[in-house]
Parts: structure tokens; C-alpha cells; sequence
């Protein structure tokens, strides 16, 4: 399974993205998809994950309300709606498939993206 990731960029604050992962070479339906970021000098973090049918959501508590996943198995695509930007949330941007399971830590996914710079300037 391939995953590109598109749609960063630099924006300012209170500003929204809308990021775009593209998967190829799988059964994309089967997959968990999850997003993550890794800040500068950070660890990488999980922000959110949605199920293989969609029927099933959970983020990470500090973008719950800003940050909304959402998928289309007809192309592909999963996708990180980023509302109401913050300087903190720069960082560089991944998604993620799980064949095997639903998680939200990073162990459980077995193909990644090679993720996408948002800049969010004050």
C-alpha cells in the first residue's frame, strides 16, 4: 500500500486546511486510516483515526472540535479537515493504514506516508 499526502502548506492563524491522503495498491475499505503529526523535536502524535466503513471515529482530545477525518472509499481518500489553526499545530503531517486493527497508537499501522509540512504562522 502506497500513501501520499498532500495539501500542507503555510497558513496563518485561524486559518483552515483541508489535507488529503491518496492510497494505492490495497484494498483501501479494509484499512483503519489514521492521521498523525510530529512537531519539531517532538515525538509523533495521533490525532485522529477513522474506521475501514467510516461508521466509527476517534481524535485525540486536543484537536477534538477543529480537526475532523473523514474518508471516500470511491477514491481512495482519506482526508484531515483542520479548522481554526494555531501556531502549535505546525508540524509535519502523516497518514497511516491499519489491515488489522482499529487503533489510535501508532504501533498497530503498518504503512505510512511520507507527510506534509503545515506551517501556522501567528
Amino acid at each position: 500500500v502506497q500513501l501520499v499526502e498532500s495539501g500542507g502548506g503555510l497558513v496563518q492563524a485561524g486559518d483552515s486546511l483541508r489535507l488529503s491522503c491518496a492510497a494505492s495498491g490495497g484494498t483501501f475499505s479494509t484499512y483503519a486510516m489514521g492521521w498523525f503529526r510530529q512537531a519539531p523535536g517532538k515525538e509523533r502524535v495521533f490525532l485522529a483515526v477513522i474506521s475501514g466503513n467510516g461508521n466509527r471515529i476517534d481524535s485525540a482530545d486536543s484537536v477534538k472540535g477543529r480537526f475532523t477525518i473523514s474518508r471516500d472509499n470511491a477514491k481512495n481518500t482519506v482526508y484531515l479537515q483542520m479548522n481554526s489553526l494555531k501556531p502549535e499545530d505546525t508540524a509535519v503531517y502523516y497518514c497511516a493504514a491499519a489491515s488489522r486493527i482499529y487503533s489510535t497508537t501508532m504501533g498497530a499501522y503498518d504503512y505510512w506516508g511520507q507527510g506534509t509540512q503545515v506551517t501556522v504562522s501567528s
